[in-house]
């Protein structure tokens, strides 16, 4: 008991770290799973012992909080700082970060090498990834720790800049389930779908890179934020949930 009560400690504690929040990882899960194919739907169930991928969408956030998977704390972020103007320009670390993470998931994946169980612990890390990967803020500045030190008010609370798009600003947009978030939201044609999925993860993180220069700039530290703020990027965050849905999709199909 004393054992769980400390890991809940510690997960709480590491909440700053997580991107989108559960509800935005929830939104991308739910996304991918409404455009698989029926054959790669059913091997992403088998694969996860029946459940959906919404039900473990935001497993990896936990998991790497504890000793088994704390080798993947890097694995949900990368790191562009303010004079590097793309994530091409700032590889300089050995250390993995979200693109690597998912480029060799996908290569794991793939392999056949895999035990049944290591094989769900790759997916329910791939479905994690590839929503970080499409918040703005997990491709912020190593200086500031992706905006954790940048202290802004956000409705009259202050907040660190990331928190407030870890889940703070999705639940202001549109205070929607995961479910009425994909009606809403997932209306594109399978024509524009598919221009969406074009590309590899170094060419979408670097979308990510350009909003996340953005967000600084309209958000320095000691700004007010509210209404105009969420009006404002309201729409930027839901093509952000849906272009990390309908690739996450676009991957599992060219695994399964």
């Amino acid at each position: 008991m004393r054992r769980l009560l400390l890991l809940l400690i510690a997960a709480t504690m590491a909440l700053p770290a997580v991107a989108w929040g559960p509800k935005g990882h929830d939104v991308v899960a739910y996304i991918a799973e409404c455009h698989l194919s029926k054959r790669a739907r059913r091997h992403v169930e088998d694969t996860l012992g029946g459940k959906s991928m919404v039900s473990v969408a935001n497993w990896m956030d936990n998991a790497s909080h504890t000793d088994d998977y704390a080798h993947t704390k890097t694995w949900h972020y990368v790191n562009v700082d303010a004079d590097e103007q793309s994530y091409a320009a700032s590889r300089k670390e050995a250390k993995g970060d979200a693109v690597k993470a998912i480029d060799d998931i996908v290569a794991r994946l793939k392999s056949g090498e895999l035990t049944e169980d290591e094989e769900r612990v790759e997916l329910m890390m791939l479905i994690h990834i590839v929503g970080d990967m499409h918040c703005p803020m997990h491709a912020g500045h190593k200086s500031d720790l992706g905006g954790n030190t940048v202290k802004v008010k956000f409705f009259g609370k202050q907040q660190k800049l990331h928190s407030v798009w870890d889940s703070e600003i999705v639940e202001s947009a549109h205070r929607w389930s995961y479910s009425e978030w994909q009606q809403q939201i997932d209306r594109v044609s399978p024509k524009e779908a598919k221009r969406i999925a074009q590309g590899t993860p170094n060419d979408w993180i670097e979308e990510t890179v350009i909003l996340a220069a953005d967000i600084y700039e309209q958000s320095p530290s000691g700004a007010n934020l509210s209404y105009d703020y969420v009006h404002h990027y309201a729409p930027i965050i839901e093509e952000q949930l849906l272009k990390g849905g309908i690739r996450l999709a676009a991957i599992l199909e060219e695994i399964y």
